[in-house]
């Protein structure tokens, strides 16, 4: 009987040239063509692909073949190469450091700058209108964190990531009353939790191809999960692509109030997987890269907050193109309601677009002026 035909949505399927560690002719292709390229197609070169094709990570055992496997086959994805551990960045600088400096602008990777990671709720100084708030419907802050003492997902395997599964369930059960909840396993949760997460709009479900071509889907569902606090606020996803997603959301624009549970939330699963593991730092971070990642975009502070904002009149006059070129200019990302590349209708998400070199209060604060402003831009409008 022939094996099922993998499906690009989840399986890991890799380019049949960097399969065999050679040059990818579909690269090749896509340099002379031009255009909308990864920031991997644009650094990547012949003469790199052969000083690094030989080299091989000691603790996860990547290879530059996979690193740049999603850019490859995906030529117009944003950045298009991920790490599959914390040796990645270095063994392969000569990649990831350009591809760091082009998405990171001003950040410089010669080692005169350092990323510092700040969560004092006290240092976010500037406040949401009191018009803007009456157009915001929900604040959500989200971080990424990657246990140290595992590959990254996509050098990882379904041992691994089980293995993280089960050190969190441990972690979940010891949290503070106030963010104590529920720990659903994608293999285990009964079709009624799993409808009731979909409809709460809190459920992962990968299902994208160029996440699948960096590895983050591999073995699935094996392994992943989603924690739920009891009354919603406080939501952490396990293995839907970095070890852990940790988000805290609530309706309405109180920031403050949304940052500071990520802030206690964060320490609070810190100390449960150091006393769990016994170990004296359980996340993967760096002087100079800050808290460590699989795609190069969210190095540093690994932080999106966002607040969804009602502004119907400036989107049917401006249009959302020219929305988030707007954002972009203000160091901030405008997306659809429901996330990147999702429809628009009467509403934004407005986040951060910084992560590398800035502190998290300064990056909340970016999205804090933009929302101001485009809400002043939507009171102007008849």
């Amino acid at each position: 009987m022939s094996a099922a035909k993998p499906d690009p949505y989840f399986d890991l399927i890799i380019d049949e040239d960097l399969k065999k560690n050679q040059w990818p002719q579909k690269l090749i292709a896509s340099q002379k063509e031009g255009g909308n390229m990864s920031l991997m197609c644009q650094t990547m070169t012949k003469e790199m692909f052969e000083k690094l094709k030989g080299l091989k990570t000691s603790s996860g055992g990547w290879t530059v073949a996979r690193a740049m496997n999603t850019g490859t086959l995906y030529p117009t994805s944003f950045v298009g190469c991920h790490a599959g551990d914390l040796e990645s960045y270095s063994l392969y600088k000569d990649l990831f450091h350009p591809v760091i400096e082009a998405y990171h602008k001003g950040y410089k990777m010669d080692g005169s700058m350092k990323h510092v990671t700040d969560m004092d709720v006290k240092k976010i100084t500037e406040d949401l209108s009191t018009s803007t708030k009456s157009k915001i419907i929900s604040t959500r802050i989200r971080v990424a964190r990657n246990l140290s003492f595992f590959p990254l997902n996509p050098g990882g395997s379904r041992t691994t990531r089980e293995k993280i599964a089960e050190h969190m369930d441990k972690v979940f059960a010891d949290l503070p009353d106030d963010l104590k909840g529920d720990f659903f396993r994608h293999t285990t949760m009964s079709d009624q939790q799993r409808q009731q997460l979909i409809d709460d709009h809190f459920l992962f479900r990968g299902k994208d191809k160029m996440q699948a071509a960096s590895g983050y889907h591999q073995e699935w569902p094996h392994g992943r999960g989603i924690f739920v606090s009891k009354d919603k606020t406080f939501i952490v996803w396990v293995n839907e692509g970095d070890h852990l997603h940790i988000i805290s959301m609530e309706q309405g624009g109180d920031v403050r109030s949304v940052f500071s549970r990520l802030s206690r939330g964060i320490e609070a699963i810190e100390k449960g997987l150091k006393r769990v593991t016994g170990r004296a730092e359980v996340f993967m971070t760096d002087p100079i890269l800050g808290v460590i990642t699989c795609c190069p975009s969210n190095l540093g502070t690994a932080m999106r907050g966002s607040v969804h904002i009602r502004v119907p009149k400036l989107i049917a006059s401006w249009g959302f193109e020219k929305l988030d070129t707007l954002a972009r200019s203000k160091d901030c990302q405008a997306r659809g309601s429901s996330g990147e590349h999702s429809e628009v209708k009467d509403r934004i998400d407005v986040s951060n677009w910084r992560r590398l070199g800035f502190s998290e209060s300064s990056l909340v604060q970016d999205m804090i002026r933009f929302a101001n402003s485009i809400s002043d831009e939507e009171d102007k409008l008849k």
